[in-house]
């Protein structure tokens, strides 16, 4: 079973800055029977990704497809078999870094796609080392909801902070620890990014995927895209100043 993936079209913007990010997509939330969201709220399991592109494609009075049942096989395998599971996240990893490097491109590694679990915990094959020190020399990168996770002294590993509906101060605490943190605002694709929000500089998030590479200190503003453009939960942002540029 190959669990890594890339090619959706926000991966392919940092190609052309000489990366190639590789995701492992499992099933959000409780959809497998196991919760893969521990901080999740009601607005982003509504909006979430999952179902975006072609894995919301769904023939007609069907439920699933292909790409569910997939992502759903591998959280399974991921609870009920992590020695295996492990296997063949090792062999994916060494797979993507021989492409490519026949791509002349540097690989770089997103382990929650749709998930939020904290893969520092998780030995590799009884090596006594998780994932990222098992591969030193690759960039690792993951947006999160959980404070407190402890990967300060893991250099190739980057965290941003994923702002929600009703997660405010744990918002807070993530500024104050040295986040960037992700937002959601229910802009048009037409409209600009605001200058800033709650204080501070905004990145424009949608240029590409490549968090590790933003400046520190902002707000990493993200269009609505999907079912959240819809949401009326708080998840997406609605702040005062785009309402009057709208």
């Amino acid at each position: 079973m190959k669990l890594l993936s890339t090619g959706n079209p926000k991966i392919l913007k940092g190609m052309k800055q000489g990366y190639n990010t590789y995701i492992l997509h499992l099933a959000p939330a409780n959809l497998s029977g196991h919760e893969t969201c521990p901080k999740r709220t009601a607005g982003c399991t509504s909006a979430c990704l999952n179902t975006a592109g072609r894995g919301g494609m769904f023939k007609k009075g069907e439920t699933t497809n292909m790409i569910q049942k997939a992502r759903i096989r591998k959280t399974q395998l991921f609870f009920n078999d992590r020695k295996e599971f492990m296997v063949q996240l090792v062999a994916d990893i060494e797979l993507a870094i021989k492409q490519s490097a026949k791509l002349g491109l540097t690989p770089v590694f997103r382990l929650n796609g749709t998930s939020d679990l904290s893969f520092e915990k998780y030995d590799v094959l009884g090596t006594g080392q998780n994932i990222f020190q098992m591969f030193p020399n690759v960039q690792f990168y993951d947006y999160t909801k959980i404070l407190g996770r402890k990967v300060k002294h893991i250099p190739n590993y980057h965290l941003t902070f994923s702002a929600a509906d009703g997660n405010d101060a744990d918002v807070a605490k993530a500024i104050e620890q040295g986040y960037n943190v992700a937002t959601v605002f229910g802009l048009k694709k037409t409209q600009p990014m605001p200058e800033t929000y709650q204080g501070r500089p905004v990145f424009n998030g949608d240029e590409s995927d490549l968090r590790f590479l933003d400046p520190k200190g902002v707000i990493v503003g993200l269009y609505a895209k999907g079912k959240a453009k819809k949401d009326e939960s708080g998840f997406v942002k609605y702040p005062t100043v785009m309402m009057l540029a709208a």
